[in-house]
């Protein structure tokens, strides 16, 4: 169903700036003007991304459809791309059943699910980026469709059949390479956890269930990013300006957490926070089903099937004015601030957008001999004009996939930081060739102004370092296997689908990649390779950055407190019913794991999201953000931009996907595999202060 076509030929200044960019600190260039004053020039993807699209001037050129797919150029193509997916299907499930035992069962049954993923995925990406809301629905009538198609591909007992003749033969599954294997025996667990040993009045049971769960997500999903509204009269009219208006009620959209007014931020909390009771009756009704579904097919709850075959295996738990919960995040921000001196303005125009992928562009260079080049996208091919291409070029093995970079804020466009798997690769059996993996970035950053490129924050800078994480976690990945290619989604606030075919990388090791950028987006050795100022070239100095890395510790160890908090809530949610409502269950877990009291008249748990894409599984943050500063303290803290480190990470733990046992993983690149202590001082040591910064900060 998707094509993508190929990487157009590199012009001479694009050859030329795949070899400079691993010289070091090139990403610009400073050229007097008249003696008078400095402009900075920049090379290729850096000027891509710091000034606006040429606008098209050939009227005649051919729409070739969203990422390159024909029938994509309107809404109704669809249909047609659903239509031929399951057709293929068909197929493919006849393939499945009757071919004799052996790998070509196992291709097959690839196969199949790389051919739902490759619509499902891209749907699922269109259903909420997309600014035309035709395309929106479109996409959603899609993901339905291949969704309860999955769920029942789930519990086809004559496909079952053909994978456990498979596995129950020993002569065969010797015969069988590692990746192959391993995949194999993720199928059939895709199986097991659906039902497929149950009678078939139970496994109808199954399907129901998982489809009235499809619905239930969506629409839990759907609300709990919904305003709150109430009457103005109700709120203090110098107060109203704060919040937005519909007729004669105030709309609260959010927490408001960063307003230095306590007042504004006391009333958004209760306002945005106050419970809905349809939304309340459906996050019951969704837990209660899950954890149906889970007895039903043999686990003790919904959190034991969860986290079957990650890296945790089962859910083991373990100022005079009185502070509110509003208080939490302004305060914090407040301290960090004032004891450090890290106002992001003055941060900014060191950060331009093109000084940042510039920065990128030459980690990347200098760790896995990979180099990002600006494409210009055909008609059709892209949803927004200022999205941009990169393609993905290794310095020896050439093109390894293609990022689209949906940067820019936009009308009805989510205001989450996310990344979208559009295709998966995987080895294609019938040409030898590699499917490029296709990827898209989702950030909402402010567009560049007539004087001014895009200037980011410190915290947009880290954000864009994170989702790049993602996004070189797939481009790196070498799987023969779609099925166990990189993650098809991480959002860092909502919208994960669970509509493709079986997941694809363990969710507590999909953040890994992604945490560890961060650490490179902090150290000076990395960030004096780009950040120079936008007008001057000026290096952002060295003091600067040290003191935004201290800054981060304060309130440190509440921030993990609020995250053990929610990993537990999300745990108790997911494990045996209780006699409680969600509330009284969020209400004993605050007071026992954060602290900070409860507020009555709300319902913050219908503000997370997160139990959808994530339910059983929100510790995964924190098991990442500590293998994550394992592998950085141990591997990269030394020499940040050393390649024979940069290529055992890849070689160890980006290559692989989900085809190798997570754990393994994190042991191969550590030589050593870790316990729970040094997970838990893994996080704790990120609190200690480096005192130096406060002796140097002091001195100056």
């Amino acid at each position: 169903v998707l094509a993508c076509p190929l990487l157009a030929a590199v012009s001479p200044v694009d050859k030329q700036h795949s070899s400079d960019s691993r010289l070091g600190p090139t990403c610009l260039r400073v050229s007097n003007l008249c003696s008078s004053r400095s402009v900075t020039t920049w090379y290729p993807v850096g000027a891509a991304f710091n000034s606006k699209p040429h606008r098209r001037l050939d009227h005649f050129e051919r729409n070739v459809g969203l990422f390159g797919v024909p029938e994509l150029s309107c809404p109704s193509g669809f249909q047609l791309a659903t239509q031929a997916a399951l057709r293929n299907t068909e197929l493919l499930v006849d393939k499945a059943c009757f071919c004799p035992p052996g790998p070509e069962t196992v291709e097959s049954f690839d196969q199949l699910s790389d051919g739902l993923c490759k619509v499902a995925d891209l749907a699922d990406f269109v259903k909420v980026a997309h600014p035309d809301p035709a395309f929106r629905e479109a996409a959603e009538r899609t993901c339905i469709e291949i969704g309860t198609v999955v769920e029942k591909l789930n519990t086809n007992v004559k496909l079952c059949k053909s994978l456990k003749e498979l596995l129950d033969d020993p002569k065969i599954v010797a015969q069988l390479d590692p990746d192959t294997r391993r995949v194999a025996e993720l199928f059939m667990f895709d199986f097991e956890i659906s039902g497929i040993h149950l009678d078939e009045t139970l496994r109808k049971e199954a399907v129901k269930l998982h489809v009235k769960l499809l619905d239930l997500n969506n629409e839990f999903l759907a609300g709990s990013h919904m305003p709150n509204r109430i009457a103005k009269s109700a709120i203090p009219e110098h107060l109203q300006l704060h919040f937005a208006k519909e007729g004669s009620f105030i709309q609260v959209g959010g927490l408001h957490a960063d307003s230095p007014d306590d007042l504004v931020r006391e009333i958004a909390y209760r306002i945005y926070l106050y419970p809905n009771g349809d939304l309340m009756n459906c996050l019951e009704e969704l837990l209660k089903c899950r954890y149906k579904l889970a007895k039903l097919v043999g686990y003790e709850s919904y959190g034991h099937r969860a986290l079957k075959g990650t890296m945790a295996k089962t859910p083991v738990f373990g100022s005079t004015q009185e502070l509110m919960p509003w208080d939490h995040p302004y305060l914090s921000g407040v301290l960090r601030a004032e004891r450090f001196n890290i106002e992001p303005s003055l941060y900014s125009p060191y950060l331009s957008l093109g000084a940042c992928m510039e920065g990128l562009n030459i980690l990347f260079s200098q760790l896995y001999g990979v180099s990002l080049m600006s494409e210009h996208p055909s008609l059709g091919e892209v949803w927004s004009e200022d999205v941009r291409k990169l393609a993905v070029v290794h310095e020896t093995e050439g093109l390894l996939g293609y990022i689209y970079c949906d940067f820019f804020h936009r009308a009805d466009k989510p205001h989450q930081d996310c990344h979208f798997t559009i295709r998966g690769g995987r080895l294609c059996q019938d040409t030898n060739q590699y499917q490029l993996p296709v990827v898209v970035l989702m950030l909402s950053l402010p567009h560049p102004s007539k004087s001014a490129p895009t200037l980011l924050t410190p915290g947009m800078m880290e954000n864009l370092f994170h989702e790049m994480g993602h996004a070189m976690h797939s481009m790196l990945g070498r799987t023969r296997y779609q099925h166990v290619t990189v993650e098809s989604a991480t959002i860092d606030s909502c919208f994960l689908s669970d509509s493709c075919l079986g997941t694809r990388c363990a969710t507590d090791f999909a953040e890994v990649p992604s945490i560890l950028m961060e650490y490179f987006a902090t150290d000076y050795r990395v960030i004096s390779q780009f950040a120079r100022h936008y007008q001057t070239g000026q290096l952002l100095p060295e003091n600067m950055i040290n003191r935004l890395c201290e800054s981060k510790k304060v309130c440190g160890a509440a921030d993990i407190q609020l995250q053990i908090f929610y990993a537990v809530l999300d745990q108790i949610y997911h494990g045996k019913p209780q006699n409680s409502s969600t509330t009284e269950i969020l209400k004993e877990m605050q007071q026992k794991f954060y602290g900070l009291p409860y507020t009555p008249n709300t319902a913050w748990q219908l503000r997370f999201s997160h139990l959808i894409g994530y339910g059983a599984k929100y510790y995964s943050y924190l098991m990442s953000r500590a293998v994550a500063s394992m592998v950085w303290k141990q591997c990269f803290v030394q020499d940040p931009l050393n390649r024979d480190m940069g290529e055992r990470y890849r070689r160890e733990m980006l290559a692989h996907g989900g085809a190798k046992e997570p754990m393994l993983m994190v042991e191969g690149m550590l030589q050593r595999r870790p316990t729970m202590k040094d997970f838990v001082d893994a996080l704790v040591s990120e609190l200690n202060p480096n005192f130096e910064t406060f002796i140097h900060d002091s001195e100056s």
